[in-house]
């Protein structure tokens, strides 16, 4: 997928005895957003967004080692190998001619590492060249950056796409505010940037600015500005409308320590593992304090200073730790992290308390498991069809009010709750709008600068196409409303054969899959960790379609 970015120019820091300047040069094609303003937490500010920067350039996927080297040398050698092994039947004149051929080859690949050296030493000057002076030539999306009336935040992935992190900084940071403009707009990041975030000290006077004047109207000096194409991959993009889906969902939640995460890093820095299960597992038992056990060490460290606030024991284990390292520098400005799990090999997300500032590390369930593979959160989110009218009512209400609740909104607007969940919902995974887990609001965030295409999007994997097909067959359900307000559906949907397949879901009253069942093979080899299945996915749409029908009863 490819995206066009106009930059008014790089962005810069400048740096003196006692002033720091930090200059976002913005994507001037994008409607117009700045902000100026001086910074009141500057050692916070630089930890925070230095931790952005670890994810920006993290990439934990297994690389395999580069044998190209040893296969030549075996296919040289090949020859000297076999000679060696019928010595035996040539006695002495073998081993002479054995000897000479070694001699022979030794003399040959001497020239030859002679004659390659220019060539290798450069070719490794010029990579390193561009990994020391271009880094941003690795990386691949500039940040994104949105301005809302109460908090500025920054958005990023990493490269290998299994990694989400958000800096959200309230205005309470700033000590002095000259002007903003609410938006969302890509900023021009380049690896320099980030040394010389580290300049950033609390004696000088630090200004934070998304330039305004790249949005002037400009007719000369043309040449300041910077055309950028990038092609991102279909994945980066859905990863990213994932990642607020994930954050609706239902979460095991308890606070930790800074020395919590501290020990952890430790652990994991001190200690390397040769075997698996790599897994860190949360012990939680109501009125006792966190257990987490390191495997396959079987370390445990207890969190005396963490109390499990929840109803029932349970455990839950996630994989992918080592990316908790990127929090190793919020440890000394955070006043606590608050952990979100979904469940056992489901994603994670862990919030840091930096006063007037957080930071949210959203995590995969496995290093090599992105967020467009994971776990299909966007399939589990509300996705009640919802009339365009009351849509385009929701959304105008958004970009009135900026954030909210879908209970505001259906305060606000007169309208169902569950229909404005499904708006908003539609949104979110349209790259429109965003789920703020630290605060429990949606807010809006415009993704691109275009409407993304959803066609190629809409579809992410094939049970969801196979679940558009299967609604045009066969499909018989009963509904029963439960006492707590949650909605069991049973039913039978017809295959692409002629077989038909029982299904069951449960559905809480926030429109969140909350227990299914089917008989199909995709779930009996796979439960929900990789998303319902298309059976699932056709019977809820066809509810779906029943209750619109019936006025949403």
């Amino acid at each position: 997928m490819l995206f066009n970015y106009r930059f008014a120019g790089n962005s810069t820091v400048t740096s003196t005895m006692h002033k720091t300047g930090l200059s976002f040069a913005p994507d001037t094609l994008r409607e117009s957003a700045w902000f100026v303003g001086k910074l009141h937490k500057k050692l916070a500010f630089r930890e925070a967004i230095s931790a952005l920067h670890d994810v920006v350039i993290s990439d934990l996927r297994f690389k395999p080692k580069d044998k190209m080297a040893y296969k030549e040398w075996v296919a040289q050698n090949e020859a000297l190998f076999l000679a060696e092994f019928m010595a035996g039947y040539d006695a002495d004149a073998a081993n002479s001619r054995i000897e000479q051929l070694k001699t022979e080859l030794a003399d040959v690949r001497t020239k030859k590492d002679a004659l390659m050296a220019p060539f290798l030493k450069a070719r490794q000057h010029y990579f390193n060249y561009l990994y020391e002076k271009n880094k941003e030539a690795w990386i691949v999306l500039d940040p994104v950056i949105t301005i809302h009336p109460d908090e500025l935040f920054f958005e990023c992935f990493s490269q290998d796409e299994s990694t989400y992190g958000k800096l959200g900084c309230n205005y309470n940071v700033f000590k002095e505010i000259d002007d903003y403009k609410c938006g969302t707009t890509n900023v021009d990041y380049s690896a320099a940037l980030y040394e010389e975030f580290q300049k950033v000290r609390d004696y000088k006077e630090t200004e934070l600015k998304v330039d305004p004047s790249g949005f002037a109207v400009q007719t000369t000096q043309e040449e300041l500005y910077k055309e950028v194409k990038i092609d991102l991959p279909d994945s980066w993009v859905r990863g990213f409308l994932q990642v607020s889906s994930a954050m609706t969902l239902p979460t095991i939640q308890f606070d930790l320590h800074p020395m919590d995460i501290y020990n952890i890093c430790l652990l994991l820095r001190r200690f390397k593992e040769k075997r698996g299960p790599r897994s860190l597992r949360y012990v939680l038992e109501p009125g006792h304090p966190v257990k987490v056990i390191l495997e396959p060490w079987g370390k445990e460290i207890i969190c005396a200073r963490s109390i499990y606030p929840g109803p029932t024991k349970q455990e839950v284990r996630t994989w992918g730790r080592r990316r908790l390292l990127i929090l190793e520098r919020l440890i000394p400005v955070a006043k606590k992290f608050t952990v979100h799990l979904l469940g056992t090999g489901l994603p994670s997300f862990y919030i840091a308390d930096l006063g007037d500032m957080n930071f949210t590390l959203g995590l995969s369930g496995w290093t090599a498991n992105d967020w467009s593979h994971a776990g299909n959160f966007d399939l589990l989110a509300p996705r009640l069809e919802v009339d365009n009218e009351i849509k385009a009512k929701v959304f105008a209400a958004l970009q009135q009010d900026w954030l909210g609740t879908a209970q505001h909104f259906a305060q606000k607007l007169n309208v169902d709750t569950a229909q404005v969940s499904g708006a908003l919902s539609a949104y979110t995974q349209a790259g429109r709008v965003i789920y703020d887990l630290n605060t429990n609001v949606y807010r809006l965030r415009e993704l691109s600068r275009e409407p993304l295409p959803f066609d190629k999007l809409r579809f992410d994997n094939p049970r969801e196409e196979m679940a558009a097909e299967l609604l045009k067959g066969e499909i018989k359900f009963t509904s029963a409303q439960q006492a707590d307000g949650s909605m069991q559906l049973t039913g039978t949907v017809k295959g692409g054969g002629r077989k038909m397949y029982n299904t069951q879901l449960l559905i809480d009253s926030d429109e969140k899959i909350k227990s299914a069942g089917c008989d199909c093979s995709f779930y009996k080899e796979n439960k929900l960790y990789k998303g319902p299945c298309e059976h699932m996915l056709a019977l809820r749409q066809s509810f779906n379609k029943t209750r619109v029908s019936q006025g949403f009863r």
